[in-house]
């Protein structure tokens, strides 16, 4: 009885750790820093800046660098200019190698976005700089392993641990990945962006990629009633709550503006 017990609390320990963090990453970093999908007041993003951090622990990515990424991914999706598309890569580990090259390019500034990716992005400087701080990774870090040998029944346990440690650059990986190469289109769109319904839940209703690249200021990643974003739920309770405000935001055409040729190989391919 006892080593089950365990067993269900190392994995439940796991299932939070990673929903807790890919509904940060999508909530916070995806939807709010990167495309303005929704509003927050001053204290509210505080506190889901804060919790990001909590739940990405030792991959903690900062949502300035990462909405900066993030918004040059749409402008150049799947061309060369694409920070993290499949098709210049012949793996995943390159591909998100070279993507940790230039989102640490863009935390220490040896790299500077382009002019038009330079909207509102949420920062919190003194956070941000810990975060990213050595110390704070391998305390994170120290603290996963001292759970698992505290409470892990079974050497085996041990095995999820590299899934603590990396969480943000998997689920980077899951999506930029598989939401690029394989799946289901449901729009003709000048990328090439794919539906991933399997991973649906896991992702949260990140892998609804080519809904997304079709309509980038949609906070609905679902388009078809079979389709269903766990992830957008939750934005609605919360602007029930009054704490997002979903009233205002910007356009695509005025978050994300494209290079002329680009834009005009999109508007001939949808």
């Amino acid at each position: 009885m006892l080593s089950s017990a365990s067993a269900l609390l190392i994995v439940s320990f796991f299932l939070v750790h990673w929903w807790g963090s890919v509904f940060m990453q999508t909530f916070y970093l995806h939807r709010y820093a990167s495309h303005g999908m929704f509003r927050l007041s001053r204290a509210w993003e505080r506190t889901f800046h804060f919790l990001t951090y909590v739940f990405q622990g030792s991959s903690y990515l900062i949502p300035s660098a990462y909405a900066y990424l993030h918004r040059a991914h749409h402008a150049y999706s799947d061309t060369e200019k694409d920070p993290h598309t499949p098709h210049r890569f012949s793996n995943a580990f390159a591909m998100m190698w070279e993507t940790k090259q230039t989102y640490t390019a863009l935390v220490h500034g040896t790299t500077q976005p382009e002019a038009r990716f330079n909207g509102y992005v949420p920062v919190w400087p003194a956070l941000d700089r810990f975060g990213d701080t050595n110390f704070s990774r391998l305390a994170w870090g120290a603290a996963y392993t001292a759970f698992y040998v505290a409470f892990a029944p079974h050497w085996a346990f041990f095995l999820l641990l590299p899934a603590h440690y990396l969480m943000g650059p998997i689920h980077g990986a899951i999506v930029n990945w598989a939401g690029h190469k394989y799946g289901y289109r449901n729009f003709s769109t000048r990328d090439k962006s794919r539906n991933v319904l399997v991973w649906d839940v896991v992702t949260l209703g990140e892998l609804f990629q080519n809904n997304h690249h079709r309509h980038a200021q949609s906070a609905n990643f679902a388009q078809r009633v079979f389709e269903w974003d766990p992830a957008y739920g939750v934005i609605r309770l919360l602007r029930a709550l009054g704490i997002a405000d979903t009233s205002e935001r910007p356009t695509s055409a005025e978050l994300l503006p494209l290079p002329t040729h680009v834009a005009t190989e999109s508007s001939a391919a949808i």
